[in-house]
Parts: structure tokens; sequence; C-alpha cells
């Protein structure tokens, strides 16, 4: 395929004129026919990287992702490019479902997304071999690996749908945030043909990292909003501290606004958009906040509470300063949020009978009897069920999404359906209804003309601009439209916001789940791990911020940045990067074997300024990474095993 091929559909569908670094190479890697993992940081471009080799060729590109409000983001956008696209998920109408995967094996669609409980679907293994797949895209692929922050079982079922494939067509898998085990580990759960890593360095040069200890965070923050002009994101941890911290910026006279999932969609839409046009210059959220959000010009991004792990505080730190201008990543902590952090994490596991009994009175809080309810979405209200079965909330809410990373259920937040209709008979058929009803004769005209494609598949409406055109209320509009779904002339899906539960199986007895204490361990240690080492990216004062980042994402002997605050401390020594370094590898050997006295580390660092040893001698013992013992100095053993 010639090179300005890809780029003519680049520019024809997305008007741009060249690539960001790696994109092509990745995107020509996909094009020859080769399995590929694609690494790339928040706001890279991963899209681009299967949507325009998808587009390149004939044929369909199945999509593969965990999250539905990003699944419903992406068919958004691409619709809006005039590209067909479509998602299937759990919950959704068994009819729709069809009909979506009838337009997948007729060559309808260019992009089908689901989520990868999918793959277990009868309905949709046997229509697979039917479809023209030219490309498997696997996004957010670190859910695959058990080293993963955030490992699913049904991502494992993915490789099993490869030989259900005509054509042997290439993965392409996609993450932001992978560590060596991880990126080593999809590859082989994948069963890639051959091990094909493309990864951009995580260094982001124009991001400066800074960790701040602080007791008052309400007036540091205040300076951070008035000493950084620009938009700025602020996570919490919780969704009343988002409504806390908004208002109370307001009454200092910024212009702040505030996110969470319980908020209602309309609302949250308003907000996320007064925030990408300039009309709030401050957002503070959950993390809930920021998938599909890509806006160029974040100045800071500041954390008053500790991350739960460092893949999850890298991709929010990353929203910053996506136009390569400068911007700031600030976490802000205190003794007491170490102590919270420790507190969540044991909350995040609670006891697997725990688990189980709250699986059992979801079952019964929604009557679900045992052995029906597969894949049926039932409308959920966290807040009404913890009250009704008297459970405690942090508890419950963890252990549904422990359920929910088994495989056994989905939880999703409220994210608004849009109304859909698709007309069930064909052009001649429902002609003659129209004749033998002339009542609902004119309100079908009415429909054809506003919504092409009704035939086809299903289209998104809006009751309101269809009862503007017929002149009736909206209550009449959406009367007819059930009438006319009841008597099989169309199907009426309705708009929804409400959360929905979902039953990915059957509803099983409490004691039949297959949760393993072995594999609830597992995860419960992995998870561990990663607190620690978020701990002590907070609690070190030696390391550069950006090498410990880089250094946990597998990039070793990565540079210093040199303007972390870590950096800026070492600065102040008036002393080079190598001079510091020089001195350190000198003096360090020696000081971990035994005692030594300054004479014996001045001969050691073998250098005429003995002023240069003095300053990284003074800099290690305010760092407390060596100890004083009278005349003689000793490296600090402590810190050097926190340093391993």
């Amino acid at each position: 395929m010639s090179h300005d091929h890809i780029h003519k559909v680049l520019h024809r569908h997305w008007a741009y004129n060249q690539f960001r670094p790696l994109q092509e190479d990745i995107i020509r890697s996909v094009l020859a026919g080769r399995d590929t993992l694609a690494l790339l940081p928040t706001g890279g471009g991963k899209s681009i990287c299967f949507q325009v080799p998808a587009m390149a060729q004939e044929g369909i590109c199945i999509v593969i992702t965990p999250l539905i409000a990003l699944m419903k983001d992406q068919v958004d956008q691409l619709e809006r490019r005039r590209i067909s696209a479509a998602a299937i998920f759990s919950g959704m109408p068994p009819k729709e479902i069809d009909k979506v995967l009838e337009q997948a094996v007729n060559g309808e669609l260019k992009f089908l997304y689901c989520s990868p409980e999918r793959l277990r679907n009868e309905m949709f293994r046997m229509r697979l071999p039917k479809m023209p797949v030219n490309l498997l895209a696997v996004d957010e692929s670190h859910c695959i690996s058990q080293w993963g922050y955030d490992f699913r079982p049904p991502y494992l079922k993915i490789a099993h749908i490869r030989p259900l494939m005509k054509n042997n067509p290439p993965v392409i898998a996609l993450t932001a945030t992978a560590t060596p085990p991880v990126v080593e580990d999809i590859q082989n759960k994948l069963e890639f043909k051959t091990h094909n890593v493309f990864q951009k360095s995580f260094e982001r040069k124009n991001l400066t990292y800074v960790v701040i200890h602080e007791e008052d965070k309400l007036m540091r923050l205040l300076r951070l909003v008035t000493n950084v002009p620009g938009t700025g994101i602020i996570y919490v941890r919780n969704r009343k501290k988002t409504r806390e911290i908004a208002l109370w910026l307001q009454n200092k006279n910024i212009p702040a606004g505030y996110y969470h999932a319980g908020l209602d969609q309309k609302i949250r839409e308003k907000r996320q958009q007064e925030w990408m046009e300039g009309k709030i210059r401050i957002i503070v959220a959950t993390n809930a906040f920021g998938m599909g959000i890509d806006k160029p010009n974040v100045r800071f991004v500041a954390h008053m509470d500790v991350p739960d792990n460092l893949e999850a505080y890298f991709q929010e730190a990353g929203r910053g300063g996506r136009d390569q201008k400068q911007s700031w990543a600030v976490l802000m902590y205190n003794k007491e949020d170490l102590l919270d952090a420790q507190r969540y994490f044991q909350w995040a596991y609670p006891p697997l009978e725990t688990i189980k009994k709250v699986y059992d009175e979801l079952g019964n809080f929604l009557k679900v009897p045992v052995g029906t309810g597969v894949n049926a979405a039932y409308d959920f209200e966290i807040s009404q069920f913890v009250k009704t079965c008297n459970l405690h909330p942090v508890i419950a809410f963890n252990a549904i999404k422990f359920l929910e990373k088994e495989g056994y259920l989905i939880l999703s937040d409220a994210i608004k359906n849009t109304s859909r209709v698709f007309i069930s008979l064909n052009r001649n058929q429902l002609y003659e209804f129209q004749v033998r009803h002339a009542y609902y004769d004119p309100f079908i005209k009415i429909l054809l003309r506003s919504y092409p494609g009704l035939f086809s598949g299903y289209v998104r409406i809006n009751e309101y601009e269809i009862s503007r055109r017929a002149a009736i209320t909206v209550e009449k509009t959406q009367d007819i439209l059930h009438k006319l779904s009841h008597m099989d002339v169309l199907d009426y899906q309705a708009s929804s916001e409400n959360p929905q539960l979902v039953f990915v199986g059957q509803r099983y007895h409490y004691r039949d789940l297959q949760i393993s204490p072995e594999t609830y361990q597992y995860r419960k240690e992995a998870a561990r791990m990663r607190l620690e080492a978020i701990k002590d990216y907070v609690t070190s004062s030696t390391r550069c911020r950006s090498h410990i980042l880089l250094d946990y994402f597998g990039e070793k002997n990565a540079p210093r940045c040199g303007k972390c605050d870590v950096c800026k401390e070492r600065n102040k020594l008036n002393l080079s990067q190598y001079e510091f370094d020089l001195v350190l590898d000198r003096i360090k050997p020696a000081m971990l074997k035994e005692k030594i006295t300054l004479q014996e580390m001045i001969k050691y660092a073998d250098i005429e300024d003995h002023k240069k040893v003095m300053s990284v001698l003074s800099w290690l013992l305010d760092h407390n990474k060596v100890i004083k013992y009278g005349v003689y100095y000793a490296w600090n053993t402590r810190e050097h095993q926190k340093e391993k």
C-alpha cells in the first residue's frame, strides 16, 4: 500500500496532514499483516492506529474494549465523520444486537465495538466467521494480563476467537500503561505470531511533576491556581469533595465546576462542554472524568488524594500539556492520606464470603431467580441497594467491582442512551400497513422523511423534533412509537439515563461462584505492590519524579528531568548532574561497606574541588541517605533497601 494512500485516508476522514510520532510505523505494521502491540501514552493518538488501517482496506474492524461509555463516544465520533460504526454490549435488547450483527455480516459497518464478555455469546460466535474482518483491535489491552492493574478474565477469551475469523486478520493491541511483564504477557495471551512492539517513550518533557507534603492543601491549591494561569483538572477520591472544593474555589472568584458519575447525564455533559469551551476554568472531579477527553491546553492536573497506583496517576496526570507546552502535574499529600490509601486498599478487597453475600443480595434485590437473567439489564441505584440491604457502601461497591472484573456482571454509570428506532417491515409490508391504518400514515411518513436508514438498522431519533414536525405533544409521539412497536411495525428503544447492572451469565447460587482463594490472593497482593509503588513515589525525596515513573514502566537509566521538586532541590547545590552523579558513584560503594571519615570520602571522590564533595554530602544528610556517627559517615541501609 502506497505512502500516499494512508495519508489521504488520514486527511479525508480526520483532516490531519501528518501522523504523530510512531503512528505511521504502527499502521504500516498492521497493514503488513503483523500482530502489533502499540504502547502510546495518554493523548498519544491510539485510536488512529487502528482506525486508519481499517479505513484503508475493505472489510470491518472489530474493536474490543471494556468501557461502554468509550464505545459510545468513539461510535459517535466516527458517525460524525460519516463512517459507519456500531457497538454491542451486555444489556442491549437481543433484537438490536441481532440487527447490528447482521449489518456487520453484510458489510454495512466499518467498525464494530464490543465488550469482552460478548465474545462468549453464541449469537456473536456464529456470526463472526461470516464477517469480512480486516483487523481485530484490542483496546485497554493491559486488562488481559494478570500482572496488569485492571486484569479482566473475559479478555483471556480474545485469542479463542482468532480461528473463527476468515482471512486470518492481524491483531493490534493498544494500551497507555504497561510495565515490562505486562508487555510480554499481552503478546503471549493474544497469541501473537511474532512479538512486535512499538513503544513511544513515556517521558513528557513539557510536564513537570511535583509532590508536596502539605497539611493545608486548600490554601496550597489556591496558590497553584493563582500562579499557574489556564485550564486545570483537580482530582479527588470521593464525590462529596468535588462539590466542596468547586464551591470553595467559586467563593474565591475562580470559575470552577464539579463532575462525578453520580450526577445527571445532562449535567455531566453540560459541565464537560463548558470546561472544554473554557467557560469553566477548572473542573474538580473523581476519576470518572477524563475518558475520551482531548483538551490540548490543560496547564495543570492536581491530585488532592493519593491515587491507588502509578498507572492511574500517570494516565490522569498525562491529561495535562497535550499541546506540548509547559504544564504541571501536582500531587498533594499528608500523613493521613497515606493511612487513607491503606484503608481504601483494604476496603477494595472485602473477604470472599462478603463478596459472595453481596452477589446474593444483588440477585434478591433485583428479583432475579437463580438460573435466569442471562445478559438482562436492570436499572440499578447502588445507594438504594446498600440502604435496602443494610450494607457498607464502600465495601458493597468494591465487592461489585470485584465481581465485574471476574466477569460475573457489569455495572455501568448513568450513560445517556439516545432513543432508537428500526423498522421491522420491508417497504412493501410497511406500505400495506399504512393503507390499512390511515391513522398512522402521516406519522410514519414524517418518520421516514426525517430519518433515512430506518430499514437497514437502528437509527437514533429525537422525539421532540418528531413531535414538532407532527404538531403533537412529545408524550403523544412516544405513545404512537410504543404502539407501533407493539404492532411489530418497528422496534422502539426509548432513551434512558439510569445506571445499569447486567448479569453477564445466569444468576448463580452464591455457593457456586467460581472465585478461587488463590486468584483472590493474587489480585490483592498485586494491588498491594502497586500501592507500595505509589507510596514510594509520593514519599521519595531523592529520586527524580520523572525517573521514578519511567523506571516503573520499564525505561531504565532514563535521564533526570531537572525540573521536578526533587531535581530543583538538587539544582541548588550548583553542581551539574554529571558532577553530582560522579561524586555519588565514587563515595556510595565505600559507605555501603563501612563507616568512613570525611577525609576518606574526599579521597574516594578523587576530584580537586573538595567543596563539591561537601555539597553532595550535605544533600545526602538532609535527605536521610547518609547517617553520621561522630566523625564517621555510613549509608542508610534502610534507604538503600527502598531504592532496590
